[in-house]
């Protein structure tokens, strides 16, 4: 939910339009919308450029002459930890955007005019940063350092409006008891997009510059020591993007008033989002839970969003690598809602939303005691498997099995807290604190790459860095634990 205030109880659309389901024209156009913007963020945001990004930051470090009293190893792990703290504080940035912005934008939406033509802005503003990343090259030879992290921000800012944008969307393109569904369809598609597009640029361009296989070389002429098949990530999610929007403006329902005032909608949206912020006080239970996800939530994203960059420099791990992890992780991602609605029927919204953050920092724990030589903080030493390309330590196989835990306990957490927010929320009222939900999920999302940058500069080590993430978790979870939920009829809930 992406939404600042509630939507409007009804479809605001001509009575004579017949809003069916998932596979409906209108339904599926409005999913289609994930299968084309989606892949930007799998590709760029986290497996593909961004760790590419994080290495030329730290080569620069190196050649610019700060690290020359170190030796390699210690030059290598330092120019490391300054690539993961530049890409957490750039999105800090963009999160501090998001946070001042994205609410009001929402609240606007519901009362605004035509969203399509925002949505061109945006998803505009999305493609031309996206497909400007080819420019960045190591050195002098590209785009300076401080553009392309401008174009990041700007692109993710560009993708956060047109995620609370079409969000809004949602309501005006399906039957009710059909949008699940739909939302559900959007996501896989989102996630099988991304997962086809690393898989082409793993086997014309990773895999031929590896192994000769399936091509003798990569295709096209790209170089992959210069890094070209990961700069490419940027052009390829521009236009697929462009191509693949074009079903959505077509068949989608825009759900906006014609001529209504942007600037009134602006105005009274300000307003309405103060009186849910106000209303809310009247029921302390659900503030608590809100700020129990607001943590939670931040260490999610900040994990997602910064696993890709920790795994890339300090397993040191290939294109072929993240991409493998990423599929791994986006079909474990497809079971994890199914989970997390067995889990909230068997025991309950809130104890199943509990064990999905044990699940998480369990997971992150692990994760963070495997080094390229040992495994669970040094009680395993590691051993080279073969002597492959890819995955040929003890360390990299072991770590490739986290993705599972990690997509199924992320996905299953985020319906588990929908579903928790549909059982405090006073009857009649979903709408209003579901506003508040979106708001929640934005307000303090810059928190959880702050203290992965500040954690990183201040110990110089990666994996000190993202220990932080660890501490949202907990502290989300024991917020959590102070929430009141009602009685499941399954269980003798006695919280």
């Amino acid at each position: 939910m992406s939404d600042a205030t509630p939507a409007p109880a009804d479809p605001l659309v001509e009575p004579k339009i017949d809003l069916g389901g998932a596979l409906n024209k209108r339904g599926f156009a409005w999913a289609i919308f994930e299968w084309a913007r989606n892949p930007y963020y799998v590709l760029i945001v986290i497996y593909i450029f961004a760790p590419y990004f994080a290495g030329i930051i730290g080569q620069n470090l190196i050649a610019s002459g700060e690290l020359d009293g170190l030796d390699g190893a210690a030059q290598r792990a330092e120019a490391n930890a300054a690539g993961q703290a530049t890409i957490s504080a750039l999105v800090k940035y963009a999160g501090f955007i998001a946070a001042f912005t994205a609410p009001f934008l929402g609240a606007a939406l519901d009362r605004g005019g035509r969203r399509k033509p925002l949505l061109v802005v945006f998803l505009g503003t999305l493609a031309v940063m996206s497909f400007s990343l080819w420019w960045i090259k190591p050195g002098d030879a590209g785009m300076p350092v401080w553009m392309g992290m401008s174009a990041l921000v700007l692109a993710a800012v560009g993708y956060t409006y047109s995620e609370v944008t079409h969000n809004s969307m949602l309501n005006v393109n399906g039957r009710r008891s059909a949008l699940p569904a739909i939302s559900g369809l959007g996501l896989a598609l989102g996630n099988l997009a991304g997962a086809l597009m690393m898989c082409f640029i793993v086997f014309a361009f990773a895999m031929p510059a590896l192994v000769g296989w399936p091509f003798e070389a990569p295709l096209f002429g790209i170089n992959v020591a210069e890094g070209e098949h990961q700069r490419l990530a940027g052009p390829l999610c521009a236009v697929w993007l462009v191509v693949f929007s074009i079903p959505f403006f077509l068949n989608a329902e825009d759900g906006g008033t014609k001529g209504a005032s942007w600037s009134r909608a602006i105005k009274d949206g300000a307003g309405g989002l103060v009186r849910t912020v106000r209303n809310a006080s009247e029921n302390k239970n659900i503030l608590k839970y809100l700020a129990a996800r607001m943590l939670y939530a931040d260490g999610m994203q900040a994990l997602l969003a910064l696993g890709g960059v920790y795994v890339g420099l300090y397993l040191e791990w290939n294109v072929v690598e993240l991409s493998t992890f990423a599929i791994v992780a986006s079909f474990f991602a497809f079971g994890g809602g199914i989970v997390g609605g067995w889990l909230d029927g068997l025991v309950g919204p809130k104890r199943a939303l509990v064990i999905e953050i044990l699940g998480m920092i369990a997971t992150l724990a692990f994760q963070l005691s495997i080094t390229s030589n040992s495994v669970l903080f040094g009680m395993v030493q590691g051993f080279e498997i073969w002597d492959g390309p890819i995955f040929n330590t003890l360390s990299d196989v072991i770590y490739l099995s986290t993705a599972g835990a990690i997509a199924v306990t992320a996905t299953a957490s985020i319906s588990s807290s929908r579903s928790l927010l549909v059982h405090l929320a006073p009857e009649g009222r979903v709408g209003e604190f579901f506003g508040l939900y979106a708001i929640a999920g934005t307000v303090t999302v810059w928190l959880g790459p702050l203290l992965v940058e500040s954690f990183t500069k201040w110990s110089g080590d990666q994996r000190i860095g993202m220990s932080a993430i660890g501490l949202l978790f907990v502290l989300g979870l024991i917020v959590l634990l102070t929430v009141h939920s009602p009685h499941h009829p399954a269980v003798d809930d006695k919280d």
